[in-house]
């Protein structure tokens, strides 16, 4: 879904100081006084931008301006992660037999364009998802759905009512946590539709359209407090206020994202008062905003893990010794106590803390004797060698070079190939690396969003539907996956938690992942920056409640 061509318009719309800043966004501005009082603006690093899509999104920086610009059936309760909470649902019903939710709107919503908000648009932005069949679209199709039965199986009964229907009686929480991911967002189906592009139906593609999926890369047809406006691709993007939103409308007239890497460059931009806000704030820096009486701090423990990736189509990393070995070859004591320093915390298991059947356990340490055994029982005594793609961004950089150093003293070695996010993304959503240093955020707040990802592969073929991070890696689990399937279907959270606890230790002893650290995001800001709060996802990032004093 990455080999495409990424092509941004941008529309000159913004005005004085904004437009200013809109200008200078590819490098370091010149010192502004103060940033625009109905303007907060941000610097981060949104590299891994590819598209504006909710159907085809699936990184983590366009996650953040799809939660704010996109609203869908239900949200997380960020108050209270165990439930969530209506988003243009006013209530819902769950059937006796489980298989059934039926979905009340609130009445009188419209999108951005003025367009009202109906169960047509629902049904028709599910129908989307599952015709155009991208890599996120797998949260949807995993309950039955598939391009012939999607218009019955999710299809508005009135204007005001939707109907789900899946095929298993999963657990409610489970389907409903499903539905709060962005995938899930409601789109606007006649503005879509009128930037739609005919096509020539094919053994590949069934349909005489394009549901607009073109036309939606780089445009907005939402309905959530804020509309992007503006992208351009490793530079800027621009959200403005809806004003036709339905809840309480928005302090800020709009919010601009600066694509800055580098956590020193952000620091002082945030000194100088030429940004709001800095995001990728690396310990040393965000230690020195902390100690700065003008700015302020806030950070969050995020239901996002940080790991190695080994690709089992290679021939060496596919032994199982060597993948032990490299779990024995990771500095985590030196990487906690320096490059993720408040901004992280060493986890070996895949599953973030605070979610359903978090497995809290460690057994490995720093031990190139133990790893040279390993590895002389694998055939190679003398090490090998083998290429490691790496985002070129903090703190992933400095941990590829931990472990390039670490990995070194047991014969290993390792090439490090930097590239931006679209770049290693491209290339480890191909198959085509050897080692990837990934970051992976819940898609939705279910433990089922990670035990999928690192220990679910229903289809190890290279052209496999879904895309999981173990299909990524080449491996080939088919008990595993069905383990996955099956606590799907347990009602019993207790029962649940514990079929997750052990997925978790079987990833631990056997997985082609060396999990490194559970991310805590922080973010550094201007003293009169009110109500900046950080949750559990990027999609949480909730903008509509910040304030500037």
């Amino acid at each position: 879904m990455n080999r495409e061509t990424i092509t941004v318009r941008v529309r000159p719309l913004l005005v004085g100081a904004a437009f200013s800043l809109l200008l200078a966004a590819g490098g370091m501005a010149p010192a502004f006084a103060e940033t625009p009082a109905d303007t907060l603006v941000q610097a981060w690093a949104i590299d891994d931008t590819i598209t504006l899509d909710p159907a085809e999104s699936f990184e983590l920086s366009p996650a953040e301006f799809l939660g704010n610009g996109y609203d869908m059936l239900v949200r997380l309760d960020i108050d209270d992660t165990t439930k969530v909470k209506g988003g243009i649902a006013e209530s819902w019903e769950v059937s006796e037999d489980g298989l059934t939710y039926t979905f009340k709107l609130k009445p009188g919503i419209k999108f951005a364009s003025g367009n009202p908000v109906t169960a047509e648009d629902v049904a028709w932005s599910f129908e989307r998802v599952v015709k155009l069949d991208k890599s996120p679209a797998f949260i949807l199709t995993q309950f039955g759905l598939n391009g012939d039965n999607v218009t019955e199986k999710a299809k508005a009964v009135d204007e005001g009512t939707f109907v789900f229907t899946v095929d298993k009686a999963y657990a409610p929480s489970f389907v409903l946590n499903c539905l709060t991911a962005t995938v899930g967002a409601v789109l606007d189906k006649k503005l879509v539709m009128e930037h739609a592009e005919a096509r020539t139906p094919s053994d590949e593609y069934k349909y005489d359209t394009d549901f607009g999926y073109g036309w939606m890369k780089t445009n907005y047809a939402g309905s959530g407090p804020f509309k992007i406006r503006d992208w351009r691709a490793n530079e800027i993007l621009v959200m403005e206020r809806n004003d036709n939103y339905y809840g309480e409308k928005p302090a800020l007239t709009r919010v601009i994202y600066r694509h800055v890497k580098e956590s020193a460059t952000q620091r002082l931009m945030l000194e100088a008062g030429d940004i709001d806000v800095a995001r990728n704030l690396e310990p040393g820096d965000f230690e020195a905003v902390a100690k700065n009486a003008d700015l302020a701090t806030t950070s969050a423990a995020k239901g996002t893990v940080y790991y190695i990736s080994l690709n089992q189509k290679n021939e060496n990393l596919a032994k199982p010794e060597v993948r032990e070995a490299l779990k024995y070859l990771v500095d985590y004591d030196a990487i906690g106590a320096t490059l993720i320093k408040g901004i992280g915390e060493i986890r070996q298991t895949y599953q973030a803390k605070g979610v359903l059947g978090a497995l809290d356990a460690s057994p490995y340490t720093f031990d190139v004797a133990k790893a040279k055994e390993l590895l002389e029982k694998a055939g190679l005594k003398d090490g090998f060698s083998v290429t490691f793609d790496v985002r070129n961004t903090q703190p992933v950089t400095g941990i590829a070079e931990s472990f390039q150093q670490t990995a070194g003293q047991a014969g290993v070695k390792v090439e490090i190939i930097p590239g931006d996010g679209k770049q290693t993304l491209t290339k480890y959503r191909a198959r085509n690396h050897d080692m990837y240093i990934g970051q992976w955020g819940m898609d939705y707040w279910d433990p089922n969003s990670n035990a999928e990802a690192f220990t679910s592969n229903p289809d190890n073929g290279d052209e496999a539907s879904v895309k999981t991070l173990a299909w990524r890696n080449a491996w080939d689990i088919p008990e595993l996956t069905g383990e996955v399937k099956a606590a799907l279907l347990e009602r019993d959270n207790d029962k649940r938690a514990e079929m997750y606890k052990k997925l978790q230790q079987q990833a631990l002893d056997t997985s082609p992942f060396v999990m490194i650290f559970q991310q805590t995001e922080v973010a550094g800001m201007r003293g009169n920056v009110k109500n900046y709060k950080l949750g559990p996802n990027f999609d949480t990032n909730f903008l509509a409640p910040v304030t500037k004093d």
